[in-house]
C-alpha cells in the first residue's frame, strides 16, 4: 500500500515539473519574441552594433618638390574635423556661436553643414576642396570649446593654395577615374589595399609616375561610435596609418620655383591668355621652368576659362622657327653655302608665297635672309632638297619626335616617360606628299603639316649649343624615401636620332645665325641693346581653318650668347589676331634680363 502512494507522489511530481518547465519555456519565448519586436539589445547585439566613422587625413601619396626640396604638393594644415553627432547636441549654444565666430562664419550655416554630415568632414576653404588652414591661435580656441564630435587635426591638402607656383601643369592632378583604377590595380582592390573612390593620376607627373608614388597606405583618424553615431566613452580617437618609415616617397623635380616664378610674373604682366613658356638648362636640358596658359586649378578640373592641357607639350604650327631646321638642312645636303646670294623681290613666284617684307629683301646673304626670316630664300633652300632630308634633319635636331626623358623599364614596373603627354609633331603627313614643291615649299617656312612642341623649340637651341648632340629634357631627378635615403636616381640621357647627328660645324653656323638675328635682324629692336648677350630665332605662324584670321608669335634662344650659356628658352604666344605685332621676343628679353640677373647682395650687418 505504501509503495503505490509513494509511485502516486512520484508522478503527481513528474506532472508538476514538467508544466512548471513548459510555462518556463513558453515564458521564455516570449520575451525573447518580444524583445526581437521591441528592438532590445543583448550584449551580444550591442557590441554587433559598434562601428567606426573615419576621415582621410593623407591619401599616402608620394610629394612633389622642386629642385631645391621645396614643397610643390602636400601642405599640411590645422583643419577642423567634425564627425556626425548622432542627433546629439554638439554642445551649448554659445560654444556653437563661438566656434561659428572663430571660424568667420554665419552660425545657421556653420550648423547645417555639421548635422548635415553623413560622413566625418572637414570645413573646407572658399574653393570647396582644399581644407580650411586654422591659425595656431584658432586651433587652440576650438580646443577649449570641447564641442561633441569636434575635433583639430592635422590635414594633408594634396594641392596648396593658388599661387604662382600651385597650378604646374607639369606636375598634373589626380582625380577619381574607377574604370582606370580597375584596369590598372585590380589586384590591389581585391586585397583592400586600394579602394575605388581612391584618387588616381589624372595628367602630368602625377598621372605617368602613378604607379610608383601611389603609397603603401592612407592615414585616418578613427572614432567608435553606436549605432546611432555616438561616440562610446572611452575609446576616444585614434589615428591609424602605414607603420612605414620610408613612406611617403619624396620626388624631386628639376623645377626651379625661382624661375618658375619669373616666368609667369613676365606673362603676366603683358596679360597673355594662351600659350607656353619651357627654360631649359642649357648644360643638361632639365626642366627648369614650364608654364602653360589658360591656367587650370588642379583642385578644380574644368572650370570655364581654365585649360588643363599643357600646351608646352603641344605640337603646334611653328613658323619660321623651323626655318633653323631648313637651314640646317640645305647646309648638310650642300644644296648651299655661307657664300650664296640670293635675290627677293617679296614674291617667290610659285605657289603664291610671298615674303612677309611686301618689297622684298632685295639681294641678301644666307644669314642675312635667315636673320631677315626671308621666305623666298628658305621656300627656294626647301624645294632644292629631297623630302627625306628635311625630315631627316629634323629627326637629327629633336624635331618630330618625342625627346621627353624616358626608360625602358623603370624600378622593374615597366616603361616610363616622364611627359607622357608629349606630342611628337610632324614635318611631312608623309614623304609622298613632300614631293609636292608647294608642300615642300610650305614645309620649309614652318607651315603646311609642321608641328613643334614648346618644349622641342627650346630643346632645339640646347642640341646646337652641345654642337648637334640631342639630349632629353628631365624633369625629375630622383625619387627618395621619407627619411632621405635614395630610392632611385634618373640621371641626364641623350635622345640620339637614328639618322645620326648633324656636323658640329654646322651647329656652330646656326649658333652664329641665332646672334645675327639679334644683332641686325627681326629682334633687333627688342633685344638689341639688352644686358646680357642674346641669341635667338622669331616665328610668326599662320593657322588655317576657323583660325585663319590669327596667328601664334614664336621665339626660341639662349643666352648668355657669349661665355657660357645658362639658358634656354622658348616662347609661345597663341592665339594672335593677325597683323598683331610679335611680342614673343619681348618676352623672351624680359624672361632672360630676370634669369641672369646676378642676385641681389646682402647689405652686411652693422652690428649695432
Amino acid at each position: 500500500m505504501d509503495r503505490r502512494i509513494s509511485a502516486r507522489l512520484v508522478q503527481v511530481l513528474l506532472v508538476f515539473a514538467i508544466a512548471f518547465g513548459t510555462i518556463e519555456l513558453r515564458m521564455a519565448w516570449i520575451q525573447l519574441r518580444a524583445g526581437r519586436q521591441h528592438s532590445v539589445p543583448t550584449l551580444e547585439r550591442s557590441a554587433a552594433l559598434q562601428r567606426s566613422d573615419s576621415l582621410e587625413l593623407d591619401t599616402g601619396r608620394a610629394l612633389f618638390l622642386d629642385r631645391t626640396g621645396a614643397s610643390l604638393t602636400g601642405e599640411t594644415v590645422k583643419a577642423l574635423a567634425v564627425y556626425p553627432a548622432g542627433g546629439m547636441p554638439r554642445g551649448t549654444e554659445p560654444s556653437v556661436e563661438r566656434l561659428a565666430a572663430i571660424l568667420k562664419q554665419d552660425k545657421g550655416k556653420l550648423e547645417a553643414w555639421m548635422n548635415g554630415l553623413r560622413a566625418a568632414d572637414v570645413w573646407r576653404a572658399a574653393d570647396g576642396k582644399r581644407a580650411y588652414a586654422l591659425t595656431d591661435e584658432q586651433a587652440k580656441e576650438i580646443g577649449k570649446l570641447r564641442l561633441a564630435g569636434v575635433v583639430v587635426l592635422p590635414y594633408r591638402n594634396r594641392y596648396p593654395a593658388q599661387t604662382a607656383l600651385s597650378a604646374l601643369h607639369a606636375i598634373g592632378y589626380v582625380s577619381q577615374n574607377p574604370e582606370r583604377m580597375r584596369s590598372l590595380y585590380g589586384e590591389a582592390l581585391t586585397k583592400r589595399k586600394l579602394r575605388l573612390s581612391d584618387s588616381i593620376g589624372g595628367a602630368g607627373l602625377e598621372l605617368s609616375l602613378d604607379r610608383w608614388i601611389q603609397g603603401v597606405g592612407r592615414t585616418e583618424a578613427i572614432v567608435v561610435t553606436d549605432a546611432a553615431r555616438r561616440p562610446l566613452k572611452g575609446l576616444g580617437l585614434r589615428i591609424h596609418g602605414p607603420d612605414n618609415l620610408h613612406y611617403p616617397l619624396q620626388v624631386r623635380t628639376t623645377i626651379d620655383s625661382r624661375i618658375q616664378e619669373a616666368a609667369q610674373t613676365v606673362m603676366e604682366k603683358h596679360g597673355i591668355k594662351q600659350g607656353a613658356v619651357v627654360v631649359l638648362d642649357a648644360d643638361n636640358a632639365d626642366v627648369l621652368a614650364m608654364l602653360s596658359y589658360p591656367s587650370y586649378d588642379p583642385n578644380h578640373i574644368g572650370l570655364e576659362g581654365t585649360d588643363e592641357s599643357n600646351h608646352a607639350l603641344i605640337a603646334v604650327p611653328p613658323g619660321s622657327i623651323f626655318k633653323t631646321v631648313t637651314l640646317a638642312a640645305a647646309l648638310e645636303a650642300g644644296v648651299t653655302d655661307l657664300s650664296e646670294r640670293f635675290r627677293c623681290q617679296g614674291h617667290y613666284g610659285r605657289y603664291g608665297l610671298k615674303c612677309w617684307r611686301e618689297k622684298g629683301h632685295g639681294v641678301i646673304t644666307l644669314e642675312e635672309a635667315y636673320a631677315e626670316s626671308c621666305n623666298v630664300v628658305f621656300a627656294a633652300l626647301a624645294e632644292r632638297l629631297h623630302p627625306a632630308a628635311l625630315q631627316k634633319t629634323a629627326d637629327r635636331l629633336g624635331i618630330g619626335r618625342q625627346v621627353g626623358w624616358h626608360a625602358d623599364d623603370f624600378l622593374n614596373g615597366g616603361p616610363l616617360r616622364l611627359l607622357q603627354e608629349e606630342q611628337a609633331g610632324t614635318v611631312f603627313e608623309s614623304v609622298d606628299a613632300g614631293k609636292d614643291g608647294g608642300v615642300r615649299t610650305g614645309t620649309g617656312i614652318g607651315q603646311r603639316d609642321v608641328r613643334v612642341t614648346p618644349l622641342q623649340a627650346a630643346n632645339l637651341a640646347v642640341t646646337l649649343l652641345h654642337q648637334g648632340r640631342v639630349l632629353a629634357p628631365r624633369i625629375v631627378s630622383e625619387l627618395r624615401y621619407a627619411d632621405g635615403d635614395v630610392l632611385t636616381k634618373l640621371p641626364s640621357q641623350a635622345s640620339p636620332s637614328a639618322y645620326g647627328a648633324i656636323q658640329p660645324k654646322t651647329a656652330s653656323i646656326l649658333r652664329h645665325a641665332m646672334r645675327s638675328v639679334v644683332l641686325e635682324g627681326t629682334a633687333e629692336h627688342t633685344l638689341g641693346d639688352a644686358k646680357r648677350p642674346l641669341a635667338g630665332k622669331s616665328g610668326t605662324a599662320e593657322l588655317g581653318g576657323a583660325k585663319s584670321s590669327h596667328n601664334d608669335h614664336w621665339f626660341i634662344g639662349y643666352g648668355p650668347a657669349e661665355g657660357q650659356a645658362r639658358y634656354a628658352v622658348a616662347v609661345l604666344i597663341e592665339n594672335q589676331r593677325a597683323g598683331s605685332r610679335n611680342r614673343a621676343s619681348e618676352l623672351f628679353g624680359e624672361i632672360m634680363e630676370r634669369l641672369l640677373e646676378p642676385p641681389a647682395k646682402k647689405t652686411p650687418s652693422s652690428g649695432k
